[in-house]
């Protein structure tokens, strides 16, 4: 691992005070490895559920709870 890759890894394990925050990093790294996985269809989910809140917002409501989606064209069930 080049010293730029462990420097980045370092920063992303600390909060915005600057102290370890090993959820929040567990979360990151989670973050990045779908991205890597899944590709265009991160994207598409992701694009498609701001969408969604904004719609949501034009229209006066607020979504409360967890939205779950299936992609018809691959099957994966998003959460």
């Amino acid at each position: 691992m080049s010293e730029r890759c462990k420097t980045i890894d370092r920063d992303l394990s600390r909060n915005g005070s600057g102290y370890y925050d090993p959820t929040a990093y567990k979360a990151m790294k989670r973050v990045e490895a779908d991205e890597k996985r899944y590709g265009k269809d991160y994207e598409r989910f992701y694009n498609l559920l701001n969408t969604i809140f904004y719609i949501c917002e034009l229209a006066g409501f607020h979504v409360e709870g967890r939205i779950v989606l299936t992609d018809k064209k691959t099957g994966k069930v998003w959460k």
